[in-house]
């Protein structure tokens, strides 16, 4: 599935080339186009498609909201295993090892970012926010996993639960659900991969940084209340 948001220049050569790869690999698919609050005319290229390649399914909410995308596009996939890249972030090599992963018992398989075998050519204050970012993770909430962002590949029957419960939105959705994955004793899988970004991120650091902070806390105490309200 791909969450888009004013994506009009960009998402018809990703879901061609979405829809080639796919078709080359000789399994059924399906590719979902989430447009999310767009002002531009990425609807009706999404639609455009959907009327030319059966595989490609358009789909669309109110808001611009990342996250409620990617719960909008898991909630209505129908196939076993849902993965999720962005118009400008995509590797079927990633899905490739993923399923690999998930045929030997995870759920979820993150792209990670860092670590051993992973290059991000990012700019380095991104790189930085993002080792931040998980140390956070790490130190208040306990996970393991190295990244919540990015490309996931899911085991849907398995995660469906999960993701109806997931209630952050926009920077944090991710980070919800493998917090829950991990809680739930579910086992999360990683593939080491290549940051290229296609074009240059449109979110700024300096908004987004204290607004993540902010969501986190909510999400600990969120989190805390439902941990309570079980005993």
């Amino acid at each position: 599935m791909l969450p888009a948001y004013n994506e009009e220049p960009f998402l018809a050569d990703t879901v061609d080339e979405l829809v080639a790869g796919l078709r080359g690999r000789g399994h059924e698919f399906e590719v979902i186009v989430v447009e999310n609050g767009s002002s531009d005319g990425t609807f009706a290229v999404a639609e455009k498609l959907a009327a030319r390649d059966g595989e490609v399914r358009a789909l669309s909410t109110p808001d611009a909201d990342y996250g409620a995308a990617l719960r909008h596009g898991f909630m209505n996939a129908r196939g076993d295993v849902v993965c999720n890249f962005d118009v400008d972030y995509f590797d079927l090599g990633f899905l490739d090892r993923a399923v690999a992963l998930l045929d030997d018992g995870c759920v979820i398989v993150v792209a990670a970012k860092r670590g051993a075998g992973a290059h991000d050519t990012r700019a380095p204050a991104r790189r930085v926010v993002t080792a931040v970012f998980s140390g956070m993770l790490r130190v208040g909430f306990g996970l393991a996993v190295v990244d919540t962002h990015g490309m996931k590949a899911m085991k849907r029957a398995e995660l469906a639960a999960l993701v109806a419960e997931c209630r952050s939105g926009t920077d944090l959705y991710d980070t919800e659900l493998l917090i829950r994955v991990e809680r739930a004793g579910l086992r999360v899988g990683a593939v080491p991969v290549v940051v290229a970004e296609r074009r240059a991120s449109r979110t700024s650091i300096v908004r987004r940084i204290p607004r993540s902070v902010h969501g986190l806390g909510r999400l600990w105490l969120q989190l805390r209340r439902e941990a309570r309200g079980r005993r």
